[in-house]
């Protein structure tokens, strides 16, 4: 161990593509000023957004497959952890869990933990190799981590259910930059201004990837539902493959007679300004850990629907509606909830409002994550000291 409070922290992790576990890694490292933090991404994909500040980072990139075995890039990857000496190796996802862990143990590193940001992985929607994947780490907890860090308490029970070693658990919940994701109306009106929305129409929000344990089909029927029975919206999906070349979406969205209600946004730089653009956002997953969407949608004040999944729950509180997943019945009845709140009670709406941002604030801020993280590490250097 490095003498003094500051440590080396090697982190190991699948790719940098944006995404919930990439940007909470990001986060981690920009607001931990007081340990060193280096990353070796297993593959050399990279969002521009996730360059992170080289005065406190520094990023390695390697050029694993996730379809083979690569035994240049695990010497490499051995070369680097032999070269960085970490105090700390802090793997993440599921790929780097594996090939991160045993690697760094081979090269000599004790002090190895493992992320998991996900919960259940569903047969025929994810992927088999991954199912796989998760069967082998689950034997592998008994002997390669010290600590298991899980961002959700239902994440833990699952991952624990399938064998991962229970004495190593600990969950430590994401933390969100409040600073940055705020209330602001005039962010909200020159989105919906760009989208040629009027000011007093009730949009509807939805951020995410395109994947089936998302459940983007469910929302689509619930907008059906609000369209065939009268109700009058706009709907704004954003994120990776929500864009107009997603065939698949494009034509479910024409067939159910929604193309002048949804606009599909694809990925964008600009979260706050949909969130504080939007009425209320739904998350319609089937399958969640830790749901960022719904803290980045609540810190700037604006109330969530979500499916039991997950921590959602935990993180909506009484602020939001919770429903059954893949139940489009549900979602529809709780935004028909909201819009009425919203048009007869301008008040309690307000009230909701205000309590989603300070539910963020006060219980998953990023200084809340970062101080645990660090109290996990600093108390393994303790006891190795």
């Amino acid at each position: 161990m490095n003498k003094g409070s500051s440590m080396k922290i090697l982190h190991i992790i699948s790719g940098l593509k944006g995404g919930g576990a990439e940007n909470i890694l990001y986060r981690l490292c920009q607001h931990d000023k007081e340990h060193r933090h280096v990353i070796i991404s297993l593959t050399d994909s990279q969002d521009d957004g996730m360059l992170p500040n080289k005065e406190y980072v520094s990023v390695h990139k390697l050029n694993f497959s996730n379809r083979k075995i690569n035994l240049f890039e695990l010497f490499k990857l051995y070369k680097h952890i032999k070269q960085i000496k970490p105090d700390v190796v802090q793997t993440w996802m599921i790929h780097a869990d594996m090939i991160g862990g045993i690697v760094a143990r081979l090269a000599g590193v004790n002090n190895i933990f493992w992320s998991v940001h996900y919960t259940n992985l569903v047969k025929g929607k994810s992927k088999r190799l991954t199912i796989l994947l998760t069967k082998i780490n689950a034997f592998l907890s008994y002997f390669i981590p010290k600590k298991i860090i899980y961002c959700a308490e239902k994440s833990r029970e699952v991952q624990e259910s399938l064998g991962f070693k229970k004495t190593k658990g600990v969950v430590v919940q994401n933390g969100y930059d409040v600073e940055s994701f705020i209330q602001n109306t005039s962010l909200g009106s020159k989105f919906r201004n760009e989208l040629d929305i009027h000011p007093e129409a009730f949009v509807i929000g939805h951020v995410g990837s395109y994947h089936p344990l998302k459940d983007q089909a469910n929302l689509v029927k619930a907008l059906t539902l609000l369209d065939q029975r009268g109700f009058n919206f706009y709907a704004v999906f954003a994120g990776t493959n929500l864009d107009n070349n997603n065939n698949s979406l494009v034509s479910l969205i024409k067939h159910k007679g929604l193309s002048n209600r949804v606009h599909l946004l694809g990925r964008r730089n600009d979260i706050p300004s949909i969130m504080n653009g939007i009425d209320l956002f739904i998350l319609s997953s089937e399958s969640e850990a830790f749901p960022n969407v719904l803290n980045e949608a609540m810190a700037c004040g604006t109330p969530c629907v979500s499916t039991d999944v997950g921590d959602a729950s935990l993180i909506l509180g009484d602020t939001g509606w919770i429903v059954p997943s893949k139940d489009s019945e549900s979602l529809y009845s709780s935004v028909i909830k909201a819009a009425q709140e919203k048009e007869s009670n301008h008040r309690s709406w307000l009230q909701r409002s205000i309590a989603c941002r300070q539910r963020i604030v006060q219980k998953f801020s990023l200084e809340k994550m970062v101080k645990k993280y660090k109290e996990v590490w600093m108390n393994v250097k303790k006891h190795a000291v």
